[in-house]
């Protein structure tokens, strides 16, 4: 089995959940307390062992790409005044033998498209699909999880979360031989009606993808919201290939929604040295102040 070193960016969507902060300003850029989601997603890749990031990007992007640029300016203005760990930062945002590749989406088909806009790149080699929505905490990164079980097995994986049967219709829900931390799909429902789902185990954003996706991709017709579905694909594979799903280990946030995102950024905020005392200190004063304007309420009723 060839090493996979590629890692395909769909960050093409247009973020209106998050309007008007992203009207400019792509959604993937926002800020976990001090680092944009997309270099998190980033550093996951390279701890991994990726080396080239694949970004399918669209208009209003060019954020992104001017991140893991060179600037020439910022770094000039910080070696002047001698701020050298700020410097250092943000020189080694992405080591010397890590490439950056840029490609754009033209039209808004949805992460199926995305997906294919890679081909020419992917070719004929297995790659990683990274969203940086999808946010997960844990000492080994969820992309060098999926790729240590694609060494001993080959094949395309999914990762895969434990989510409540509530939440299942807005997910695409994976059917496994056996109900555990790894096995073959035998099923995959995208966006199942809610009482339908055949599990709990929701496909979340990490893959693991040989190059076959790309016929399928090609030959799968728009479904939900006018866009080519990746998963509807990826279910067309299934009779062509063994598809796996791993259970991710570690806390996910989804991003995607302002709930995950503000959780997101309390949680990293409290696990920032510098940061902790004083945002505990802020939350319980926080908390105090709800409880008695909560017991005023009370009274007054």
């Amino acid at each position: 089995m060839k090493k996979i070193t590629k890692a395909v960016f769909p960050v093409a969507g247009m973020g209106t959940r998050f309007l008007p902060a992203t009207k400019i300003s792509p959604k993937e850029m926002l800020p976990i307390v001090d680092k944009p989601l997309i270099q998190y997603a980033v550093e996951e890749a390279i701890d991994a062992g990726i080396r080239d990031l694949i970004f399918i990007t669209g208009r209003n992007k060019r954020a992104i790409e001017d991140h893991f640029d060179t600037a020439y300016e910022l770094e000039k203005e910080l070696e002047l005044k001698s701020k050298n760990t700020l410097l250092d930062v943000v020189q080694n945002i992405i080591p010397s033998h890590v490439n950056c590749i840029f490609v754009r989406q033209s039209q808004p088909l949805g992460l199926g498209h995305a997906v294919l806009c890679a081909q020419p790149i992917i070719r004929e080699e297995h790659f990683a699909v990274i969203l940086a929505d999808d946010l997960i905490k844990h000492d080994i990164g969820a992309t060098a999880q999926l790729l240590s079980h694609y060494e001993k097995s080959g094949g395309s994986i999914l990762g895969v979360a434990e989510v409540p049967p509530e939440t299942a219709s807005s997910y695409g829900i994976v059917s496994t031989l056996q109900n555990h931390h790894f096995h073959k799909v035998s099923d995959l429902v995208e966006k199942p009606s809610p009482g339908t789902a055949p599990s709990n185990l929701a496909v979340i954003g990490r893959y693991i993808l040989s190059p076959e996706i790309f016929i399928h991709l090609k030959r799968t017709a728009k479904g939900h919201g006018g866009e080519i579905q990746l998963t509807d694909a990826i279910q067309k594979m299934l009779s062509k290939e063994e598809v796996y799903a791993q259970l991710i280990r570690g806390t996910r946030y989804d991003c995607g929604s302002k709930l995950g995102y503000l959780m997101a950024n309390i949680d990293y905020g409290l696990s920032n040295f510098e940061l902790r005392d004083l945002l505990l200190d802020h939350m319980k004063l926080q908390i105090k102040n709800s409880i008695f304007f909560k017991n005023i309420n009370t009274k007054c009723a």
